[in-house]
């Protein structure tokens, strides 16, 4: 049986201590970096989530607004409109804002834009969000 000395032990600590720092700065950075992640995650994700509410807004209020416009028209044109308006508000009010996991978010987003660019045409005006955003808040997304 060879004899461990408490001098060996001693260089043994001193020759791992490299692999020991090394894991312990990997386990720090780790955690830091999930902290800071989740951080930066959980800011792009108000961001985007705001971005989203303002153009589901703008969307529900132009089509309110033009709904309100041509529900006393007797044009067979404006009753088009009009149906292709309530088809909008219909999307729009069954949009799933409380469920920030819903799988088709993406999906129903486009739905919803298509319709507006579909009523845009039939009441000939610009469909481009932002300049309406930038035109009437001053704000730029």
């Amino acid at each position: 049986m060879a004899f461990v000395s408490g001098s060996d032990d001693l260089f043994d600590s001193i020759i791992m201590a490299d692999d020991r720092f090394h894991d312990e700065g990997y386990q720090e950075g780790f955690e830091e970096g999930t902290r800071q992640g989740t951080i930066e995650g959980r800011n792009h994700g108000l961001l985007h989530g705001a971005k989203l509410g303002a153009e589901v807004s703008f969307y529900y209020g132009f089509a309110i607004g033009w709904k309100y416009l041509l529900q006393n028209s007797s044009d067979v044109k404006a009753r088009k409109r009009l149906k292709a308006m309530e088809s909008l508000i219909g999307l729009i009010q069954n949009f799933p804002y409380e469920n920030p996991m819903y799988e088709k978010l993406q999906e129903d987003m486009e739905r919803v834009r298509s319709k507006f660019r579909q009523v845009c045409s039939l009441l000939n005006v610009a469909t481009d969000f932002q300049e309406y955003i930038r035109g009437s808040t001053g704000m730029s997304f």
